[in-house]
C-alpha cells in the first residue's frame, strides 16, 4: 500500500517540492488518509501499533523517490520518543493521539547554535519557576529544528541549573506548546536539500512550563531516544540507495554507447553490483535495528549495533547517489534526472542525529568496552 501510494503521489511530486520548498500538506493529508502517521505509536494511543520496524519499512518506500516524505514520515517518531519512553500516562494521552491521527505536529529540540554534537555542552536553562511547584522557567535558542515551523508542540532538552555544568543529570525533557508565551521561530534555514520540511531555529524567552509537562528523564533519555531512532534515519539512506540505483540501472540498459548499451560495460556491472550489495547489507542492519528497538533494545549495551546502521547506511546512500549520478554521466547532473536531487538530500544523513563520525565513536567505544564483542 506504502509502495504504491510513493509510486502514484509521492514520485509526480518529488522535483516541485524540492523546487518550491513548499510544505506538502497535500501528500500529508494522503499520509492521514492512509494511517501512516501512527504506525510507531502504541494501539492504545490512537496509532496502529507497528513499531519502529514498521516505520523503517514505509520510510524506506518513501524515500526511494522523496526523502522530504520519509522526513515527514520520521517526525512521528523522533519528537514523540521521550513521551513514549518517559512520559506520565496523561502526557501519552494527550499528545500521542494527535500526531497519530494527524490533527497535530510535533518537532524535538537538542541541538543548538553552538553545541550540536555535544549535547552536554547545551545552553538552554530551565529554572523553577517562583509561582508554579514543579514548574520551570525555559531560556534559550534550539537550532536546526527539522519541522519546526510546522510543530504544534515541541519535545524540548534544557538543563535545570548551571548551564555550564555539564553533569548528565542536570539534562531533562520538556513538552512546550508552540502557542506558549515566549515561543517564537524567528529564522528558517535556506538547505542544500530536503527541502519542503523547514529547518528552523526555536526560541525560548521566559517560557512557562507547567509540572504536568514535565518529562523529566536525564543526558541517558535523549540518548535512548536517539538511539531507538538510528533506524528510522538508516531507513531514508536505505530507501534513497533505493530509488538512486533503480533509475540509473533503468537509464543504463536504455543508454547506448559503442554499439551497446552502458550496462553491457564490465565496469558498470561492477558498480552496480558493489551497489546492490551495500544496499542489502545496510538493509539487514537496519531490519535487526528495528526489531532490537522495538523490543525495548535501546540502552548503552546495545549502542554499537544500532549506531552501525545509522552509519552504515547513511554513508552508503551518499556513496550510492554519487556512483549513480556519475553513471548517467552529464545527464546525472542535470535537473531533468533526480540523481543530482538523490545526491543534495543524501548528504543530509551522515550529519543528523548524530553524524557519521559519532556513531562510529560509540560503535568503537561499544567494542572497546564489550558491549559487542564475539567470544
Amino acid at each position: 500500500m506504502v509502495r504504491q501510494l510513493a509510486q502514484t503521489k509521492i514520485a509526480p511530486r518529488a522535483r516541485e517540492i524540492d523546487k518550491t520548498g513548499e510544505y506538502p500538506e497535500d501528500i500529508f493529508q494522503e499520509f492521514r488518509k492512509a494511517d501512516l502517521l501512527g504506525l510507531c505509536i502504541p494501539e492504545e494511543y490512537g496509532g496502529s501499533g507497528a513499531g519502529i520496524l514498521g516505520l523503517v519499512l514505509a520510510i524506506e518506500e518513501v524515500t526511494k523517490y522523496s526523502n522530504v516524505l520519509g522526513l515527514m514520515l520520521l517526525l512521528t517518531r523522533l519528537p514523540t520518543g521521550p513521551i513514549m519512553i518517559a512520559g506520565t500516562e496523561a502526557q501519552k494521552q494527550k499528545y500521542l493521539p494527535g500526531i497519530a491521527n494527524g490533527t497535530q505536529r510535533a518537532a524535538f529540540c537538542l541541538s543548538e547554535p553552538g553545541n550540536g554534537s555535544d549535547v552536554a555542552g547545551m545552553q538552554t536553562r530551565a529554572t523553577p519557576d517562583p509561582d508554579v511547584p514543579g514548574g520551570y522557567i525555559l531560556n534559550g535558542t534550539k537550532s536546526w529544528i527539522s519541522g519546526g515551523i510546522q510543530a504544534d508542540w515541541f519535545t524540548v532538552f534544557a538543563k535545570v541549573g548551571d548551564p555550564s555544568s555539564r553533569q548528565h543529570s542536570n539534562i531533562t525533557g520538556f513538552i512546550v506548546d508552540g502557542d506558549t508565551p515566549g515561543v517564537s521561530r524567528p529564522r528558517v534555514d535556506h538547505k542544500m536539500g530536503v527541502r519542503g520540511i523547514d529547518t528552523a531555529d526555536i526560541v525560548f524567552d521566559n517560557v512557562k512550563v507547567g509540572p504536568e509537562n514535565v518529562i523529566g528523564g536525564s543526558f541517558s533519555l535523549a540518548m535512548q531516544s536517539l538511539n531507538a531512532m538510528r533506524p528510522v534515519v538508516a531507513a531514508r539512506g536505505i530507501g534513497l540507495a533505493e530509488g538512486a540505483l533503480m533509475y540509473a540501472v533503468e537509464y543504463a540498459k536504455n543508454r547506448p554507447a559503442f554499439n551497446q548499451t552502458i550496462a553491457d560495460f564490465q565496469g558498470i556491472q561492477w558498480e552496480i553490483a558493489k551497489c546492490a550489495t551495500e544496499i542489502e547489507a545496510g538493509r539487514l542492519l537496519t531490519y535487526r535495528a528495528a526489531v532490537m528497538a522495538d523490543n525495548g533494545q535501546y540502552g548503552k549495551e546495545f549502542v554499537p549495533l544500532l549506531s552501525m546502521c545509522k552509519y552504515y547506511a547513511a554513508e552508503m546512500a551518499v556513496r550510492v547517489s554519487s556512483v549513480t549520478l556519475q553513471m548517467l554521466g552529464a545527464a546525472g547532473y542535470m535537473e531533468d534526472h533526480p540523481m543530482e536531487l538523490y545526491y543534495r538530500d543524501a548528504r543530509q544523513l551522515p550529519i543528523v542525529e548524530g553524524t557519521s563520525q559519532i556513531q562510529m565513536g560509540l560503535i568503537a567505544k561499544g567494542v572497546l568496552g564489550h558491549d559487542l564483542w564475539w567470544d
